[in-house]
């Protein structure tokens, strides 16, 4: 396999990394995604859709509290989650609650009381993101170690003379 144009080549690898995935049920599910993705470009693919949808982390997250301490309220939520700003948890709630996972409720008092809390299409989504936070946390140290690895090399590669670094480039093209 060729190397694109555009892109970067790091020292010692220059192979494409490749997996089998009949693990998976079969390689045909990830070539239909991939076939449903680039047949429907000018019009909505729902993988892409909804995987963009969710897959930020302001949404996993309030839907990650949401489902740990239920029904909360805005000023609980925006403090569980941390270091969001009033804008952006306005804008994921109102998102996730147009896309069904999340229900508002407003309590006609004085102040305005409003709560929020995961829906039963929420609920679904939060048992497949638990096993998501669960492979992260199993696998943060090889992910950690990785990205050492990385900017060591990427280290050693900054620190030759440049004539060394364009004749490597050049070689592994």
């Amino acid at each position: 396999m060729t190397k694109q144009e555009g892109t970067a080549t790091i020292p010692g690898h220059n192979g494409v990394t490749n997996m089998d995935c009949n693990g998976f049920g079969g390689e045909n599910k990830f070539i239909d995604i991939f076939h449903l993705a680039n047949t429907t470009r000018n019009t909505l693919c729902p993988v892409r859709d909804i995987i963009g949808r969710i897959s930020d982390k302001w949404s996993m997250l309030a839907i990650y509290a949401l489902g740990g301490f239920g029904k909360m309220r805005f000023n609980a939520l925006k403090h569980k989650i941390g270091d969001i700003s009033q804008r952006m948890l306005t804008v994921t709630l109102r998102n996730l609650e147009h896309d069904g996972l999340i229900s508002r409720k407003v309590y006609a008092e004085v102040p305005p009381r409003v709560e929020y809390e995961l829906t039963a299409l929420g609920y679904s989504l939060l048992q497949q993101l638990a096993l998501f936070a669960d492979w992260a946390n199993n696998n943060s140290a090889a992910i950690l170690q990785a990205r050492t690895r990385m900017l060591a090399k990427e280290a050693d590669f900054n620190k030759r003379p440049n004539e060394e670094v364009g004749s490597l480039l050049i070689e592994q093209v």
